[in-house]
């Protein structure tokens, strides 16, 4: 019997080698008059960048383009709308990571209505509901971890003692194309691999076991896990295979990105964005460095208050799946899980929360901060207690 679900707007997905090649026809089609948002000066330097550009020209386009060298903020993004509010600009590009991304979604909903980006912000603000329109947005990633390119938030931060990490979120951001070129991500770092690896692979995991997950969802988390089992690793050592991993890696994440768009994800995104709020802790580091003992702890408290859960039951399959081997029994699946999640963490090298200055005096703020959307949606509520001895097993 399969329960009722519905699926959310998702944007046209086009996927392969070469395929940025595409982006200034498809650009064409909303306007000449574009907004480029890219990150630092890594992009700027391939051959890439250039083709891009020339094909830009070569259509007749023009463009403003602006840098976005660390997660946006709500005034990075307030700046950019008063900016470019009357330059006529007729559609947003966004080329780089997910706070790239990020911050293009969020600019592109904006400047047709001049308003500050508060007005929207989830848990913040007035929480006005955005009425839309959002100018044409189409999202270009360079790593392989966020899958911003297929959800519907901008997720926008502001650090330091009163910080948080929150969401502008409607199904009118969600961008027109999604277009991931694997080429792209040829020149990412191995800590940057590591940190977006780990972060694709627990909004998977999240998102699989979370209370809204239907046989969709499920499908497409599987798929993506298989994909990152059979490829994080070789594409950072830089094996043989690293190609291959990069595109498989590209493709998990977009399937991340998918699936925690359509039902939410967990614990280890519920403590990520305190995290990032007070620490200058990158997300995926967050998540690489919590997910195992977070998992743990899920499943134990499970087995203790919730043993008919079905999340049991995929945290099995999941284990199972990522050993590449199905005769293995549910305690066992599910200890092996917990088990390899450990072990990619150190063979990735995620530092441990207390590299960031975490400590233990600060568990009651990010226990008392961590319980936004994404703990809505973890396969069952933990306690305080709980959640503080992630914290502690974590530093």
């Amino acid at each position: 019997m399969i329960s009722p679900f519905s699926v959310g707007v998702l944007p046209r997905i086009v996927f392969g080698a070469g395929s940025l090649k595409q982006v200034p026809e498809l650009l064409k089609t909303f306007g000449s008059r574009v907004l480029v948002v890219t990150g630092g000066r890594a992009l700027r330097a391939t051959v890439q960048w250039q083709g891009l550009l020339d094909g830009m020209k070569g259509r007749g386009l023009s463009w403003e383009d602006m840098v976005v060298k660390e997660e946006p903020s709500p005034q990075l993004i307030d700046q950019a709308v008063r900016v470019y509010r009357h330059a006529g600009i007729e559609v947003v590009l966004g080329i780089g990571g997910g706070s790239v991304l990020d911050a293009a979604k969020a600019i592109a909903g904006l400047l047709p209505h001049g308003n500050s980006v508060m007005d929207h912000l989830e848990g913040v603000g007035p929480e006005i509901p955005y009425a839309g329109p959002s100018l044409p947005f189409i999202a270009v990633p360079t790593t392989a971890g966020t899958g911003s390119e297929a959800t519907k938030n901008a997720v926008l931060s502001m650090h330091g003692p009163d910080g948080f990490k929150k969401s502008f979120r409607d199904d009118q951001l969600v961008a027109k194309y999604a277009v991931l070129d694997p080429d792209l991500l040829a020149s990412c770092p191995p800590d940057l691999i590591a940190a977006n690896g780990m972060d694709a692979l627990t909004q998977l995991l999240e998102s699989y076991v979370s209370t809204k997950a239907n046989p969709l969802t499920d499908a497409l988390a599987l798929d993506g896990l298989a994909y990152v089992r059979d490829g994080l690793l070789d594409w950072h050592a830089g094996n043989p295979n690293a190609a291959d991993g990069r595109a498989g890696m590209a493709y998990a994440a977009l399937l991340s990105g998918i699936t925690l768009a359509q039902v939410g994800l967990g614990v280890v995104h519920g403590l990520a964005a305190p995290l990032g709020a007070f620490f200058p802790i990158p997300h995926g580091v967050a998540c690489g460095a919590t997910v195992a003992v977070a998992t743990e702890v899920n499943i134990r408290a499970l087995e203790q208050r919730q043993p008919d859960s079905p999340a049991l039951a995929k945290y099995a399959r999941a284990g199972r799946l990522l050993r590449g081997k199905s005769h293995i029994d549910d305690d066992g699946a599910r200890g092996f899980l917990v088990h390899l999640l450990k072990e990619w963490s150190a063979s990735l090298a995620i530092p441990g929360l207390a590299a960031y200055g975490v400590e233990e005096r600060d568990f009651p703020a990010l226990v008392a901060r961590c319980r936004g959307n994404s703990m809505k949606t973890n396969p069952l509520i933990l306690n305080d207690e709980e959640v503080g001895e992630i914290l502690a097993r974590c530093l």
